[in-house]
């Protein structure tokens, strides 16, 4: 996340029947599809790759295996977990074979290696811990993450909740190999003594959980000690826990008080000293810190010394005042003393990372020396000449055998050194955007644009590296809400979406380069929503919908964004759709309704067409075919699909599926006369990613078990000139591509 852009970001909830609809069970389906790498139609496998962008998400932690040189794992809030490949200097995603009833496991709430046996690595999932989410899981691996077992929890985890960048809540005990210990956010303590197979609530800790939903904090070992950080305390209590047989549990003595020290962030040994340092602030982070400190404990004799860098509460340049907390915390296994721990939420004078080599008596901060080249993934600059330091950074870890490998996860990227003062991202292979819209062109320079959340819109003129002129700017948007072509002037391209400084732009390019609209509805900068302009780009038709999910009343435009005009029998929230033929014709689907509604005067007014469709979420889709007038598909969740060739004033039930979640167009088939349909849906009993190159008769399952994303069903479509090749939206796994091989 960036956060000089206001409103919602990439990490919202998939709140109300969305996320009802995610964990409900459905029965298996009257109709097959074949498998992509068994085809009766000779359909090859497909081989699926994620179009690059570069990190884009909040890395919440970074573990390097204590023994084995070159080893690595990333955490991330809601796009799984991933391995360091030393040699390749890329990451390999570990979660990528999650499923879409298991899409609330993609967040890893905490990870854990055992540095007496290097192969193995356990991650704590669950993304989520409120009521209409699943329990978390354990996941076991022996084989450095290549496959998996699977323990559910009877618990929830919340990785993406307040609190996620902090410790680790999961631990390998120190004096046996087969004792896991697990911190959970509402429930305690949990203790496995077979190595993560079976779990039970740890007798005899002290603490009690309450309804701030952060729990055990972190969990770290000192030596042969265990200590639990616990984040529901209020500044006064305890806050710190330690057990020396696995047993008892006590707070620890002589610990740190008061606001400045109310929730124990992360914590890290130092083996040499035998000293625990401990970073605190007044919140758990990422957001909401306005205090913090660093304290040391010498494990040999008890005693406490505050080595806090810097006390927040100072003047930043611009003479606001420079609150935040503290967060990473990292320490050198080859120097003794060299400790490195970064500040958290610093908005006056930016996030830093502070340095010492003497054991925390003085400190260097790193921010004022550092070279940042962000080359390899442009949009870090965020629109400005220079890229930030950072943001959120709570994730900090230095390499055993190499102390001037130092790695710092921020809300968009992970930055790496390899000499203390030159940084660049570490982040080929993970990618973790939350993705909202997808256009391929039928012409031009990118085969694809695409719109996210957090770094708003990209043109995409190579999938194999990252947009070389970054995000979309003028203006630079945070989430993006709508992006649209003019189907017959595909030159003309439109977006919306959150921004502090316009909430809409066009194109004339294609994408390449904007200009904001010389206006906009008032509602646009609390409400910006989906936008269409119609088949020649003469009309735009703008939705608004509040994050919180109000909807307002659209508004039109025929000059480009000069002027609007008010739409009343536009479906409030609704998404405009435009005929792909003929520019008088926009279309909206009413959701709340379950009616079809269509204008035949370039968006001036709508009238009701079909009705008694499905109703009650706002997530059905409606979609038209290119190149036919009046051609329209429904997605209706586990409703099923439906088309309309009459311009929606008939709908049918296509019975090939029985559930469609999102659904777009490519190219034909040889020998075909009508496009290829890809969509995400089920036509048995898994949800999964499918192909039609017979009008939707049957289906080729075009995914298979260990390319599945978790939840895919935003958006998709296929390429207009390239056969087979789809372009598909995860939430946290960036953009996905497959081709068959």
């Amino acid at each position: 996340m960036h956060a000089s852009v206001s409103r919602p970001s990439r990490r919202a909830v998939l709140a109300g029947t969305a996320a009802a609809a995610a964990l409900t069970a459905v029965p298996v389906a009257p109709r097959r599809a074949h498998a992509a790498e068994d085809a009766a139609d000779g359909t090859t496998a497909y081989r699926w790759r994620n179009v690059v962008i570069g990190g884009t998400g909040f890395i919440t932690g970074v573990l390097f295996h204590p023994r084995v040189r070159g080893l690595a794992y990333a955490r991330t809030d809601i796009g799984g977990a991933y391995r360091w490949d030393d040699r390749a200097a890329r990451w390999t995603p570990l979660l990528d074979h999650i499923g879409w009833d298991d899409w609330n496991l993609l967040g890893v709430e905490a990870m854990a290696v055992d540095p007496a046996h290097p192969d193995r690595l356990y991650l704590a999932c669950g993304t989520y811990s409120q009521a209409w989410s699943g329990n978390g899981a354990i996941l076991r691996s022996e084989d450095r993450g290549r496959t998996w077992r699977r323990t559910d929890l009877t618990v929830k985890l919340g990785a993406n909740e307040d609190g996620r960048g902090t410790g680790e809540r999961l631990l390998v005990d120190p004096r046996d190999s087969d004792t896991l210990w697990l911190g959970t956010r509402h429930d305690g303590l949990w203790r496995s003594s077979d190595r993560g197979a079976t779990w039970a609530p740890a007798p005899g800790f002290p603490a009690t959980a309450t309804a701030t939903g952060q729990g055990v904090t972190l969990l770290v070992a000192a030596g042969r000690t265990v200590h639990a950080g616990w984040g529901d305390a209020d500044g006064s209590a305890p806050n710190l826990f330690r057990t020396t047989d696995g047993t008892t549990w006590h707070a620890v003595p002589g610990q740190p008080s008061g606001t400045a020290a109310k929730v124990p962030v992360r914590a890290a040994y130092e083996a040499h000293s035998r000293e625990l340092y401990v970073t605190y602030a007044d919140a758990p982070g990422p957001n909401g810190q306005s205090t913090g400190s660093v304290h040391k404990l010498r494990t040999t004799d008890g005693r406490w010394t505050d080595v806090t860098p810097v006390e927040p509460g100072g003047t930043g340049d611009d003479g606001s005042t420079d609150s935040f907390g503290y967060g990473g915390v990292a320490v050198d296994a080859r120097r003794p003393g060299t400790v490195v721990v970064s500040t958290n939420n610093r908005w006056a004078a930016v996030d830093t990372l502070f340095r010492t080599t003497d054991g925390g008596r003085t400190w260097t901060s790193l921010k004022e020396s550092a070279v940042l080249d962000v080359s390899e993934t442009p949009y870090l600059r965020w629109g400005e000449e220079q890229p930030k330091f950072g943001w959120w950074i709570q994730a900090v870890a230095l390499d055993p055998y190499d102390s001037k490998h130092l790695v710092y996860g921020t809300g968009a990227t992970l930055y790496g050194t390899r000499d203390l003062r030159h940084w660049a991202p570490q982040i080929r292979g993970l990618e973790e955007t939350s993705v909202t819209q997808l256009i391929s062109p039928p012409r031009g320079r990118a085969h694809l644009l695409s719109g996210s959340r957090d770094i708003g819109v990209m043109h995409h003129e190579r999938l194999t590296a990252s947009p070389a002129r970054g995000m979309a700017t003028n203006p630079v948007s945070g989430s993006a809400t709508g992006l649209a072509q003019a189907v017959r002037r595909p030159a003309y391209v439109v977006r919306a979406g959150w921004g502090d400084h316009g909430n809409g732009a066009y194109s004339r390019d294609g994408g390449i380069t904007w200009a904001p609209f010389a206006s906009q509805p008032g509602i646009a900068k609390d409400a910006p929503g989906p936008i269409a302009t119609n088949a020649d780009g003469s009309v735009l038709l703008w939705s608004f919908v509040h994050w919180d999910g109000t909807k307002h009343p659209a508004y039109r435009s025929a000059d480009n964004g000069t002027t609007w005009t008010e739409v009343p029998s536009f479906p409030k929230g609704a998404t405009p759709v435009a005929d792909p033929v003929d520019p008088t014709v926009l279309y909206a689907y009413d959701t709340d309704a379950g009616t079809l509604l269509a204008s035949a005067d370039g968006g001036r007014s709508f009238t009701a067409r079909a009705t008694g469709l499905p109703a009650g979420d706002s997530q059905f889709k409606l979609v038209a075919a290119p190149g036919r007038s009046g051609d329209l598909w429904l997605s209706t969740k586990w409703n099923g699909l439906y088309r309309s060739t009459d311009g929606g004033t008939t709908f049918t039930k296509v019975d090939s599926c029985w559930a469609s979640h999102t659904l777009g167009f490519g190219k034909a088939a040889d020998g075909a006369d009508y496009p290829a349909i890809y969509q995400v849906g089920s036509t048995e009993a898994i949800t999964a990613v499918y192909r039609s190159d017979d009008e939707a008769r049957t289906w080729t399952r075009i995914n298979d078990d260990q390319h599945q994303w978790g939840w895919t069903g935003e958006t998709i479509t296929g390429d207009p000139r390239v056969h087979g090749r789809v372009y598909l939206a995860t939430n946290g796994r960036g953009i996905q591509y497959g081709e068959p091989t």
